[in-house]
């Protein structure tokens, strides 16, 4: 159990790209102590591994791995946006979300599966095939599969490769099973497959201060740029891992659009 912890330890110290020797002066243990606790030969506190576990920026959940390998109890919980404790935050998501119509608004866990949505949001998950719409319904892949969003993003190739640098930054943070998988799972995408032979397109217009989600809708082309929010000082798993994503209109047209569909 002890051998496990250090190498578990090791391994986020490695992802981190931090010597065992900064990281020992930085958490204000001793370098040999570090390499005992990395090689199995000691046994870290709880203290300890929350000292590393902050430096080296390591998400809760996995926290709460490294303390159980350790023999200790965990420390954060994980509870259903559903449980009694949670009806504040989740009728606060709602508000939020709500609020922002008639644009969309999603609430979004770790593997950015759609927790909570507005109706704008709802009204065009309606535009994909029920094979895209979960449960869970998945934010990467109805945006990148060929029969989802990708089929009538305007600007496909330049919101792809947002998409997948935000995918593989997540996996690089969370080290996620899960994510890694999905990262597997698009890549494999005739839409994104061959995405880094083509880049972008010659002649595509560069945005001019952020990356707009383009979609065809009818005759019209709605375009729109988006905002990540998460939660401050999260002691619960759930919220540590959630985001909230608004989507708001990248120019006029978007938005008298959006306006008139919604009179």
């Amino acid at each position: 159990m002890t051998a496990a912890v250090g190498s578990m330890l090791r391994q986020w110290r490695s992802q981190r790209s931090m010597s065992q020797l900064d990281l020992a002066y930085e958490v204000g243990v001793s370098p040999k102590h570090l390499s005992f606790v990395e090689t199995g030969k000691s046994t870290p506190s709880a203290g300890l591994i929350e000292a590393l576990s902050v430096r080296l920026e390591i998400p809760l959940r996995e926290r709460n791995a490294l303390l159980l390998a350790a023999g200790h109890a965990p420390r954060y919980s994980e509870q259903s946006l559903d449980a009694a404790a949670m009806v504040r935050v989740r009728a606060s998501l709602q508000r939020v979300l709500d609020a922002h119509h008639p644009f969309p608004g999603l609430a979004l866990d770790r593997a950015w599966n759609v927790v909570v949505a507005n109706e704008s949001a709802r009204t065009l998950a309606a535009m994909l095939p029920p094979h895209l719409t979960g449960p869970p319904f998945n934010l990467f892949r109805a945006s990148l599969h060929p029969d989802g969003f990708a089929r009538i993003t305007a600007n496909f190739d330049i919101w792809a490769s947002y998409l997948l640098t935000t995918l593989r930054r997540l996996v690089g943070v969370t080290g996620d099973p899960r994510l890694i998988g999905l990262e597997h799972e698009v890549a494999a995408y005739p839409t994104v497959s061959d995405l880094d032979q083509r880049g972008v397109p010659r002649g595509a217009p560069e945005p001019d201060l952020l990356v707009p989600f383009s979609i065809r809708v009818g005759d019209d082309v709605l375009s729109f740029f988006t905002t990540l929010t998460t939660f401050g000082s999260p002691r619960d798993i759930t919220l540590e891992e959630m985001t909230i994503e608004l989507f708001y209109p990248a120019d006029e047209v978007t938005e008298r659009a959006v306006a008139r569909r919604h009179r």
